[in-house]
């Protein structure tokens, strides 16, 4: 496995202070490696964006970071606690070693300025010794590198589809060739023939320049496709990480395997989707034991007391882990399936 990019220690995220603070990520851990493509996924609610917004310090308020650590690992040098950049450092690791595609992309480019004016603005603030052919020529080139022809740099955003404007944000992302790029429901907005375009396209791009990926939906079906690794998130802990294929195959959590059953298959028998009964859970009161358990057709009476540590089962392969009492790893749970 090549070596690692981004480490999130026990990240922990607040939204308020005090006793009424509510807790949306709780002591995460995930690890990303070079070129690699981590999926994370989840209902809406359960804390994907708001670890993706922590790691980046781009939380507004009353969101706070109250614990963990982000460990950077440039490409050359000693790796960084993300979290305690000063805003200089703060500054200039952002875009140029780790950029974002924000959720609702289409509407982050400012409609009153020209396609070419957002993309130099970025290579001004971080490359201010280039030059003004060189920074415009870079525009160029990453319009094209995601299939926008060169000509249209110059043009409004709403001259542009809704495809070409999601683009622009990726090509903007890539501009100073960063080291990870976080895409946060980059896709939503869009059909699903300009998903399966872009997604392809970001694929091929990947590979040739070697960035790694965090990659943020509730779609898993996007994941278990345009993935290496998927973290599923709930309650804003995260409860299963496998590799993709693994995941698909045999998913250990009642949760995963509710997700999966949730979308159809493109190939095979016809199946009967029986998506997850209920409601994500209230960040304000949580249930207790595993947060899951009262949405959960296998709860047992652990479940609803304790709350199971994520690690690996003992029966499965390197690299997975699972927060479950039907897949203990610590101690056992008791019980069995009703």
């Amino acid at each position: 496995m090549s070596s690692p990019v981004l480490e999130i220690r026990n990240l922990c995220v607040d939204y308020g202070v005090g006793a009424t603070a509510v807790r949306a990520v709780r002591d995460v851990d995930l690890t990303l490696h070079r070129g690699q493509v981590l999926g994370l996924a989840g209902e809406s609610g359960s804390g994907k964006s708001t670890l993706a917004y922590g790691l980046t310090r781009l939380l507004p308020p009353p969101g706070v970071v109250t614990g963990g650590q982000v460990i950077y690992h440039p490409p050359a040098g000693v790796p960084v606690d993300v979290l305690a950049m000063t805003p200089a450092q703060l500054r200039r690791f952002r875009w140029a070693e780790t950029a974002v595609v924000f959720q609702g992309a289409m509407n982050s480019l400012n409609p009153v300025h020209r396609i070419s004016t957002q993309l130099l603005d970025v290579l001004k603030a971080h490359r201010p010794t280039s030059t003004a052919v060189g920074r415009r020529e870079r525009a160029r080139e990453v319009l094209r590198l995601v299939g926008i022809p060169a000509d249209r740099l110059d043009a409004y955003p709403h001259q542009l589809s809704g495809g070409m404007r999601q683009r622009v944000m990726i090509a903007m992302a890539l501009l100073l060739e960063p080291q990870l790029v976080i895409m946060d429901e980059p896709t939503t907005a869009l059909d699903v023939v300009m998903q399966r375009q872009i997604l392809g396209e970001l694929a091929q791009l990947r590979q040739r320049l070697e960035f790694a990926v965090l990659f943020i939906t509730h779609d898993l079906s996007l994941l278990v496709e345009f993935s290496d690794h998927i973290a599923i998130m709930y309650g804003g802990r995260v409860v299963e990480q496998a590799a993709s294929d693994r995941l698909y195959q045999q998913a250990l959590h009642p949760y995963t395997e509710g997700l999966l059953q949730s979308f159809p298959a493109l190939r095979g028998p016809r199946r009967t989707l029986t998506g997850i009964p209920g409601s994500p859970p209230d960040l304000r009161a949580m249930p207790t034991g595993c947060a899951f358990h009262p949405r959960c057709p296998y709860a047992l009476d652990v479940c609803r007391s304790r709350l199971p540590p994520l690690g690996r089962p003992a029966d499965s392969h390197a690299g997975r882990t699972v927060a479950c009492w039907l897949h203990p790893t610590a101690e056992p749970a008791t019980g069995t399936r009703p």
